[in-house]
């Protein structure tokens, strides 16, 4: 905490009136910097992280403790029903209209998160792409209900547009079915039409705060964490959702720690090989993440080991 502090006093010394976002890897301690600016700006948190906003799913999305919730208002964090799958243009629509009221109120918004997506349609806005076509989607959802989404995976990594494909799990029927939309609506991969979104808005209206480690010391808060997890009772909270049907959202059924636990429970393999490939799919989506951020040169980074 001592270098968290450290931090945001540096931080606080050079503020500006620009709304701040505090990013990074996982586990490197995003949520407890957020809570100390708000403190120290009288600001209010909006949680950038598309798994937290569903409700039930708690241990294994590293929600803030009641602790933290209490100490300074939280927002778009357990407010999304299980039954229905979150998009990245509805959750920027919610975060907007937050932002705002808390504005309004004369607060600061400040937000926490590591989906590396959804800061960037934060930031820059969203990729526009066609309208939808509901003719071409029933025919898409018609043939993954018949073959799976896996085939129509498939289809998109060759020949349509194998850029996206590689970036999509197969049981990511949403975005799959989308991909192939724009594909045939266009005539273009999605991931050709994107590359006008990488265009940077160099005079945003948010203040980008990175938050970095040493890779060795990083992984190893990674793997505690998924220790203190499986101890605080993450399995039995698998049990539940998988009672709730969490199998029906293949997006939080996809969450690192629940795609793993689920496999466990229907006995595709031990329990110590499930926590295994939580810490290995873990270690590796940090690695994602920080690749992500590294190519944006408007965040100001911290480096936690050096901030003492």
């Amino acid at each position: 905490m001592v270098n968290l502090q450290n931090i945001a006093d540096t931080i606080l010394g050079s503020h500006t009136n620009k709304k701040i976002i505090v990013l990074g890897p996982t586990a490197v301690g995003k949520s407890a910097l957020g809570i100390i600016l708000a403190k120290k700006l009288g600001g209010e948190i909006i949680s950038l992280d598309s798994m937290q906003i569903y409700k039930e799913m708690n241990i294994g999305t590293a929600k803030p403790s009641t602790e933290e919730l209490a100490a300074v208002p939280h927002h778009l964090i357990d407010c999304h029903p299980l039954s229905e799958t979150s998009d990245v243009a509805s959750f920027i629509d919610k975060a907007k209209k937050i932002e705002k009221e808390i504005s309004n109120r004369g607060a600061l918004p400040i937000f926490v998160g590591g989906t590396a997506m959804y800061i960037k349609a934060l930031v820059d806005g969203l990729f526009e792409g066609p309208k939808s076509s509901p003719e071409i989607r029933e025919k898409l959802i018609a043939i993954a209900d018949e073959k799976g989404s896996t085939f129509l995976h498939s289809e998109l990594l060759s020949p349509i547009d194998p850029v996206t494909a590689k970036k999509l799990h197969p049981n990511d029927l949403h975005r799959i079915v989308r991909a192939i939309e724009v594909y045939k609506l266009t005539g273009k991969p999605i991931s050709e039409q994107q590359t006008q979104w990488e265009q940077k808005n160099e005079s945003t209206e948010y203040r980008l705060i990175g938050l970095t480690m040493p890779r060795e010391l990083l992984y190893k808060r990674i793997e505690e964490r998924v220790d203190i997890m499986i101890n605080s009772g993450l399995v039995d909270e698998i049990i539940k959702l998988q009672s709730l049907g969490i199998e029906k959202n293949n997006t939080a059924a996809q969450a690192i720690g629940y795609k793993e636990l689920l496999a466990y429970l229907n006995n595709e393999y031990s329990l110590d090989r499930a926590i295994e490939l939580i810490k290995r799919n873990t270690r590796r989506f940090a690695k994602h993440q920080l690749t992500w951020f590294r190519k944006d040169d408007r965040i100001e980074w911290f480096d936690l080991s050096r901030h003492c």
